[in-house]
């Protein structure tokens, strides 16, 4: 039996450099105070936890200062704060037809109006149909910077030099391109930044963070006990402790951090080269089998490392219990929590995609033995 063979990274990255699983078993035996809740050694233990991992988050997206990064536990929250926290009734907002449900449901939910716009598979969003978008009362465009379905890759760059030209906030969800893609806030005009920590950062699952640019205020959707101004019923003002109410999930941050720097340590350019090779020898061998059809764009550059697939015959859930039963590939198939996007490419209606994701830690043997194994599933050889 070939070894299990971890290829739903989109998901959360697996598994994750050994130096994580050293931190956070160390945090949990040395640091297992409440960070800024106390001064006692382990309080103060725990707070150099978060600041360390609060740095290193800050040095990977180049932000102005680590103050400007706040924890949360996952993504999802991370875009909620970021869309309850600026937008108001009669607010308008540009985003995508391939956005995850954390951006979908909450721009739902806050009741605004709300432009959906189509996305080219091979090249992203296109700058000058947000410019024809725009209204007198558009306040924010959000997107992803890489579909969790397709791979495909928006020009955030270009995206936020517009949209800090004309005056409209730029969020971006990095669920897929935190760690594996270079991101600088700065430079690409990026106002509101959200990230997991699970994913490319190789941290553990609840941890996650949202960048805000300084200047910026954020209403809270949440409030609570920080460490700070416990005197006053309003919430603190200053970053992070606006957004950071209750315990932090302090060995999931020290894992965090060191996933970070193991990431930082690899360099993102080698990262981003692998997972690229990968997808190209995956796509290059799912063109020779028949029944088979990829949906997206063709080979890296012009993709991420997320490659999703149809069949002729087969449907996506069930081959996806089948390679994981009969082989022991994990890989994901269905609608992947983006319905908009499932509707966009034809593929709402037949269960969605079956979608392969491979990482830093997967390598050529990795995707050759899924490659034959989606030969015997659909006897397309």
């Amino acid at each position: 039996m070939h070894k299990f063979t971890y290829l739903d990274n989109a998901a959360t990255s697996f598994p994750k450099p050994e130096s994580v699983y050293q931190a956070i078993d160390q945090a949990m035996r040395e640091a297992g105070g409440n960070p800024g809740r106390a001064g006692h050694r382990l309080s103060l233990a725990a707070g150099k936890a978060v600041d360390k991992a609060r740095l290193l988050c800050a040095r990977v997206f180049h932000a102005e200062s680590p103050q400007q990064i706040a924890f949360t536990q996952n993504c999802t929250t991370a875009l909620n704060m970021a869309i309850h926290g600026i937008l108001q009734p009669g607010d308008h907002v540009i985003t995508s037809m391939f956005e995850h449900n954390s951006v979908a449901r909450p721009l739902y939910a806050a009741g605004v109006e709300v432009t959906k716009l189509p996305m080219n598979l091979h090249h992203g969003l296109c700058v000058d149909d947000i410019k024809r978008a725009v209204q007198s009362n558009t306040k924010l465009v959000v997107c992803t910077h890489i579909s969790n379905v397709t791979g495909t890759i928006n020009d955030i760059a270009t995206i936020g030099a517009f949209c800090r030209k004309n005056g409209v906030l730029f969020l971006v969800d990095a669920a897929q391109s935190a760690g594996n893609r270079k991101i600088d806030v700065q430079n690409m005009c990026i106002d509101l930044l959200a990230f997991p920590g699970h994913k490319g950062l190789f941290g553990s699952p609840g941890t996650g963070g949202l960048y805000v640019r300084p200047g910026l205020k954020l209403y809270t959707i949440l409030q609570g006990g920080t460490g700070s101004s416990s005197e006053l019923l309003d919430q603190p003002s200053k970053m992070p402790n606006k957004l950071e109410s209750g315990t932090l999930n302090v060995p999931g941050l020290a894992g965090l951090a060191a996933g970070v720097r193991f990431m930082m340590e690899q360099g993102v350019d080698a990262i981003e080269a692998h997972e690229a090779a990968l997808a190209n020898r995956l796509i290059d061998g799912l063109s020779q089998i028949k029944g088979i059809a990829l949906v997206g764009p063709g080979n890296a550059p012009d993709r991420s490392g997320v490659v999703s697939i149809c069949f002729e015959q087969t449907d996506p859930a069930q081959a996806a219990l089948v390679l994981d039963s009969a082989f022991g590939i994990a890989t994901r198939g269905g609608l992947h929590c983006a319905a908009d996007a499932h509707k966009a490419i034809g593929t709402l209606q037949t269960g969605g995609t079956l979608r392969i994701s491979p990482n830093y830690f997967n390598n050529e043997q990795d995707i050759d033995f899924c490659l034959a194994a989606l030969e015997q599933l659909t006897g397309g050889i």
